[in-house]
């Protein structure tokens, strides 16, 4: 098939890149210039384990990029990949939707074929048809369910895994307004569908929409109770990765995300649970429960730091910390649990030295314009971070941290967020979060 993606961000980049490894022809579309030269150059514009390689195979064959939105007209389907900013009280910004559908419905008018607009992006339920395929169809002249068909197609792809994800999911997720356009989609996933193990849900719209949604918050609402668990086991001297170990064996709960500490960030969970948040609101419904698993997601950074300074005054310390990315095997610093951790070590007087594998420079971007710059360094190396430094946090649990040179620390002093298996008897003090 011949398909074009609006958005060339972690999600439109990575699905064009695996479209075309499937054997699809594929366009990109994006109002960046440099993301679109990246593209066409065959490099991966974010750091995404095994992007590249399928960029490098691909770009100047099945896939390419460009900044023009009349590269649609030929294609058979256009997938929306774009973003959708949040205000502070979770609302979305549905101006890049909008503004990506007026151009789109632009670049089809006058076509006589029709064409087949998927929504990827997550939404909260009636965007797609009332948003996106309004504007198309007003813009455009096509009608819906007519020469315009619409679909809902959430992506489930976690960064650091989004490629893997991808290619074998658990599930791919259908919501469309005709039986010709699901089947169109069923067609571009046929191969991912006949694989063993993947499971096909087809719906309608508003579901598809509400599945995302539901997906995510359901998760986030795992980590935050193992998180609220792992915290009354800390109170209790109990291992709380001994307990959730066991808890984890019952079939009806799995050893999945039983992981207890900092808690969750990135760019899914925070923005998803705050949405649906928003929008139970805006339909006159109070979620108390998704209220709590915020509240007790934010609380752990403090309670993070809070441990640390029972062992170390902050006040004029230096406190190294330990991976600054959301998760391992990503560069996507948006939300961190870390930065997190840094402002509130800040805010106690407390100078920091900060590593990451990968996410130094976005992290060095993030502070740069603020007035806390002059009180965070950064260093490449994980001995230079750790040399001297009074004590350290470790936030995000990339696999290089499991042999740490604590012998250059002045203070040998680790509280561990993440539980990485560090060598606590070379430490005068090792903390973890929960256990």
């Amino acid at each position: 098939m011949y398909v074009s993606i609006v958005g060339s961000g972690y999600v439109g980049t990575t699905v064009a890149a695996c479209l075309a490894d499937l054997g699809h022809e594929v366009v990109n579309v994006d109002i960046d210039e440099g993301i679109v030269s990246s593209i066409n150059a065959g490099e991966a514009p974010i750091h995404e384990p095994g992007l590249a390689p399928l960029l490098d195979e691909h770009a100047g064959g099945r896939l390419r990029a460009t900044t023009e939105y009349d590269a649609v007209v030929d294609t058979d389907l256009t997938m929306l990949c774009l973003p959708t900013p949040q205000a502070d009280d979770g609302t979305l910004d549905l101006g890049p939707m909008r503004a990506a559908s007026e151009a789109l419905g632009e670049a089809l008018a006058g076509t006589d074929s029709g064409h087949l607009v998927v929504v990827k992006s997550t939404v909260l339920p009636g965007t797609t048809e009332d948003v996106v395929g309004s504007t198309v169809a007003e813009v455009s002249g096509l009608a819906v369910g007519d020469t315009l068909e619409l679909a809902m197609n959430p992506e489930f792809l976690r960064m650091g895994t989004a490629v893997t994800d991808f290619q074998e999911p658990d599930k791919v997720v259908v919501g469309a307004t005709s039986e010709d356009a699901a089947t169109r989609l069923r067609d571009l996933y046929a191969p991912i569908l006949a694989r063993e193990g993947t499971n096909y849900v087809e719906t309608d719209v508003r579901a598809a929409e509400l599945i995302k949604y539901a997906n995510n918050a359901f998760l986030a609402a795992k980590v935050s109770l193992v998180n609220e668990l792992g915290n009354v086991a800390k109170a209790y001297d109990a291992d709380a990765y001994e307990v959730l170990e066991a808890v984890g064996l019952d079939d009806r709960i799995s050893d999945r995300f039983m992981r207890s500490g900092l808690g969750w960030g990135g760019s899914c969970f925070p923005k998803d649970v705050n949405a649906i948040r928003a929008g139970a609101r805006e339909q006159g419904y109070d979620p108390e429960l998704l209220d709590a698993v915020v509240a007790v997601n934010d609380g752990q950074p403090d309670r993070l730091v809070s441990l640390l300074a029972e062992h170390v005054d902050l006040e004029g310390a230096t406190i190294t910390v330990l991976g600054l990315s959301f998760k391992p095997h990503t560069d996507d610093i948006r939300k961190s649990r870390s930065l997190e951790v840094i402002d509130r070590l800040l805010a106690r007087g407390a100078s920091v030295v900060a590593h990451d594998p990968v996410a130094i420079e976005n992290v060095r971007d993030y502070y740069a314009e603020t007035d806390r710059s002059d009180s965070i360094s950064f260093d490449d190396s994980i001995e230079g971070a750790l040399s001297g430094a009074d004590g350290a946090v470790l936030a995000t649990d990339w696999p290089a941290y499991e042999q740490l040179p604590v012998e250059v620390m002045g203070g040998r002093i680790l509280v561990d967020g993440r539980r990485v298996d560090v060598d606590r008897d070379e430490l005068d003090v090792y903390e973890g979060l929960t256990w």
